[in-house]
């Protein structure tokens, strides 16, 4: 669990750095062995990508990182629950964990609004640890869009 809580501060990290600029504040990192080999927040607007989820290109990095797609041995650690486009992808790379802060009930594919990691019918499932540092996750991205309003 320390070790989750120490990721997690790198993936707030990342949040943060979105947040200044101008980015919704999301981070991710992938821990693959122990050791952070991909890191990233949004750059959906600065990318002008969709795609351009935190959790997708940390997926990128590290395959391309690691010389394959198949991400088998890896932790992700996201500061808000993923949606599902991430959640796709996260079968796809073939995680084995996901640890992530908040919840996002308008949009969460994980367990709020959608649970497609655990999802039988696929070929994949994906172990969940949520809630890790909900708090500081939550306020991140709350006080970025309190901000807007």
């Amino acid at each position: 669990m320390d070790s989750d809580i120490a990721f997690m501060q790198e993936a707030l990290q990342e949040a943060r750095s979105a947040a200044g600029a101008e980015e919704v504040p999301i981070g991710a990192v992938l821990v693959n062995q122990g050791k952070i080999i991909a890191r990233s927040g949004n750059r959906t607007l600065r990318d002008c990508d969709p795609t351009a989820h935190a959790e997708i290109i940390v997926l990128r990095q590290a395959a391309r990182v690691l010389g394959n797609y198949r991400l088998a041995e890896s932790i992700l650690y996201v500061t808000v629950e993923p949606c599902s486009m991430c959640a796709g992808a996260m079968i796809q790379a073939r995680i084995p964990r996901l640890v992530y802060g908040a919840n996002d009930p308008k949009g969460g594919a994980v367990l709020t609004c959608f649970q497609i990691l655990s999802d039988p019918r696929l070929n994949h499932q994906v172990g969940v640890t949520p809630g890790v540092l909900a708090e500081e996750c939550a306020a991140v991205i709350q006080s970025f869009f309190a901000e807007r309003r």
